[in-house]
């Protein structure tokens, strides 16, 4: 859900962008007066501001009320999986290992010399 989310917001996004870059600006009204009034006939009578602005304005609400849903599963995730490596802890489930008192000391043998000098064959 959250990657499908994802992908509306960025399309959103870049209607938007592709919407609001086509427009015409507050003065491109002037060049109709002096001939170029044939300009606005692609999207009817009404000229392409009203629809192009009904546009924008929505996928304008797409993409606020995505990024609100966005930005509450983002913060509302249970635990995050990031860990530390210098803290030592590990993300790998263990199993369980023997407890210091379940283990008996291995007896240290008596009848073998410390001479560090002999080589263990």
């Amino acid at each position: 859900m959250f990657s499908a989310l994802l992908v509306i917001y960025l399309l959103a996004a870049v209607a938007i962008i592709g919407l609001v870059l086509i427009q015409q600006g507050k003065g491109a009204d002037m060049g109709a007066s002096f001939g170029a009034g044939a300009s606005n006939t692609v999207f009817g009578s009404g000229g392409s501001g009203n629809f192009l602005t009904r546009m924008t304005a929505f996928f304008a609400v797409v993409f606020l009320v995505v990024s609100l849903i966005l930005g509450n599963l983002s913060t509302h995730k249970a635990k995050s999986q990031w860990v530390n490596p210098t803290s030592g802890e590990s993300s790998e489930v263990t199993q369980d290992s023997p407890k210091a008192d379940d283990i008996s000391e291995i007896p240290a043998s008596s009848d073998k010399s410390d001479n560090s000098e002999e080589i263990p064959q």
